[in-house]
């Protein structure tokens, strides 16, 4: 599994750690891993697409307002996303280029969990160990 759930870290809210070979993958499993907190992912079929693009000078800056981007999305349109198609491109900082896919909030199809509020910088961290990219995040619920 690319990510994990760490029950150890934050008992209020969610945290996990992901891993990917590329940013992309680091970048998808994490929007996965989030989403997974809110809802069982397989109950949203991708009927709605978005296009997400962001620019920071830092991956951990992009890597967070990623993550907060989704939220965000939940939370101004009702939307909840199954499938992230993302591309990142470095040039003088990081740029990323996204496509999500999923459906508007229905309590009565999906599975719904948890109502993530804010990724946090409590613990906060993206890293390049070895020849993976690592990240954990601690989600506001």
């Amino acid at each position: 599994m690319p990510y994990r759930y760490l029950e150890d870290i934050a008992t209020s809210d969610a945290a996990f750690e992901a891993e990917g070979r590329t940013l992309e993958e680091l970048f998808r499993d994490a929007a996965v891993a989030t989403s997974e907190v809110m809802v069982d992912t397989k109950s949203v079929e991708p009927r709605i697409t978005r296009e997400i693009e962001l620019r920071d000078e830092t991956v951990d800056g992009l890597f967070f307002d990623w993550l907060s981007e989704l939220v965000y999305l939940k939370d101004a349109e009702s939307l909840l996303f199954s499938i992230f198609d993302v591309n990142i491109r470095e040039n003088g900082g990081y740029e990323l280029r996204a496509k999500v896919s999923g459906e508007n909030i229905n309590q009565e199809k999906h599975g719904l969990r948890a109502d993530v509020k804010a990724v946090t910088y409590h613990m906060f961290e993206v890293k390049k160990t070895g020849e993976n990219w690592t990240a954990r995040v601690i989600l506001d619920i």
